[in-house]
């Protein structure tokens, strides 16, 4: 985990999957910052090797459950990009609805900033100008 960038929404507790194997799990965690759907990163304590434990409906279960005690209030997750998929590392992808909890827990939707600086931009100048001068801004904020 990077203290810089993460934010950790659960400390460590143990899950069972469905064939009644116990995992440690380090913790739950999303990044600050991100744009719409929000991946969450269940770090394990020791490899699970190639257990498909992404699609353990059981496992995924109290992971949600965990997630629900810590305030969470909304639909299950789905199983994140499966090239994200590791080891120790489970990648859920949580609903939109996820974002509000995000929020409340410190993460930034970078979209909502994008969208105000837009409006604010479109405003105050006619035509295409304010979208240029936007889209270089924002190719300038991601180059450092």
């Amino acid at each position: 985990m990077n203290s810089e960038t993460d934010i950790q929404l659960s400390g460590p507790f143990s899950v069972t999957d469905a064939a009644g194997r116990g995992h440690n799990i380090k913790a739950i965690r999303i990044f600050d910052e991100g744009y719409g759907i929000i991946d969450v990163y269940v770090d394990f304590a020791a490899a699970i090797g190639k257990e498909r434990l992404y699609e353990d409906k059981v496992l995924i279960a109290q992971v949600l459950a965990q997630l629900r005690r810590a305030g969470y209030v909304g639909p299950d997750f789905g199983h994140g990009d499966l090239g994200l998929q590791d080891d120790k590392l489970i990648v859920l992808e949580a609903p939109e609805e996820f974002n509000d909890f995000a929020a409340s827990k410190g993460w930034k939707n970078l979209a909502d900033e994008f969208a105000d600086e837009q409006d604010t931009e479109t405003d105050d100048a006619p035509g295409q100008a304010a979208s240029v001068s936007k889209l270089d801004a924002l190719k300038n904020k991601f180059k450092a």
